[in-house]
């Protein structure tokens, strides 16, 4: 089989359409249908199948694809070993973060890598199933979701754990909630909201707070950067559900993070990467440097003096 048109099969099954493989890959879509023709030519069992007007993968197709990936994996350890023999490597690591990732982890990044492998850094705020095909387009990718949500589809993708960060409640400094220590669940009852947008994790934190406190939250404003939710925090008109971690250099200015008192909420900060790209050893380098950022972000002394 062809390494390219194995590519080309699993690059379909992760942008969904011949369309967007072809525009990412910089071919035509007939050149991307005849190169999976001729793959489907020399397999037994249909790879492909028409789901109205998209071309789809079947199971022997999904089977194919994560097969592809160990081959890609192979053919870029291969690369690597022959570049450990030149000076460097001059790729830069594409980096895709959603916003408070970004706010937290770029800054810190760049600085531990002074010196290092070359990163290319992007914003990438997108709804929670999207996040894996991010890994189409970008080497590392910062994800996020909750406990009770889907896991990452980790038989074609790497995931590594960066940060279970509790969330908290922001609320204006004047707040009658600021001045406690824990905010309980009852104590939110009539606030007005500030969440996300529908299908973004953490839209469904205020439907769990929404079933303890025994009431639907008020929900005024939909905000999925949290630098603009805080804005409006700080105004007084609405509270908000934010990470302690990653939205902490946001808790100045007359807004504060108080924690929800016997119900402990939660969010996953996860790395996702295909298994070739981490084959290259910057690319290894650079995950073991935003590992080292979360864990030096989580520390709780860092996140109380951001917070002050």
């Amino acid at each position: 089989m062809d390494p390219a048109r194995l590519r080309l099969l699993r690059e379909l099954g992760d942008r969904g359409s011949v369309a967007a493989v072809a525009l990412a890959m910089h071919v035509s879509a007939s050149a991307v249908s005849q190169q999976l023709a001729a793959l489907q030519a020399a397999v037994p069992v249909p790879l492909t199948v028409k789901r109205g007007r998209r071309l789809v993968l079947t199971d022997a197709g999904e089977a194919l694809a994560v097969a592809g990936t160990r081959v890609e994996e192979a053919l870029a350890e291969a690369w690597d070993a022959v570049g450990s023999f030149l000076d460097h490597d001059d790729r830069p690591v594409s980096v895709a973060a959603f916003h408070s990732a970004g706010l937290a982890f770029f800054g810190p990044l760049l600085a531990r890598l002074s010196g290092g492998p070359r990163v290319s850094l992007a914003d990438a705020d997108v709804a929670q199933d999207r996040f894996a095909g991010l890994t189409a387009d970008y080497d590392i990718v910062l994800a996020h979701r909750l406990p009770h949500h889907p896991e990452w589809p980790s038989e074609r993708l790497v995931v590594t754990p960066l940060l279970a960060e509790p969330l908290d409640i922001a609320v204006h400094a004047d707040h009658p909630l600021a001045g406690r220590a824990e905010i309980r669940p009852d104590d939110l009852r009539g606030e007005r909201w500030i969440s996300t947008h529908e299908g973004f994790p953490l839209a469904g934190v205020l439907d769990h707070l929404g079933a303890l406190v025994g009431e639907a939250p008020r929900i005024d404003h939909r905000i999925n950067e949290f630098s603009v939710a805080a804005s409006v925090v700080r105004t007084g008109a609405a509270i908000a559900v934010m990470p302690r971690t990653t939205a902490a250099p946001l808790a100045v200015d007359g807004m504060v993070l108080r924690p929800v008192a016997g119900a402990p909420l939660v969010r996953h900060v996860d790395v996702l990467a295909r298994p070739d790209a981490l084959a290259r050893t910057t690319v290894r380098s650079v995950l073991t440097a935003l590992s080292d950022v979360a864990a030096s972000a989580a520390e709780p002394s860092l996140v109380e003096r951001r917070a002050r």
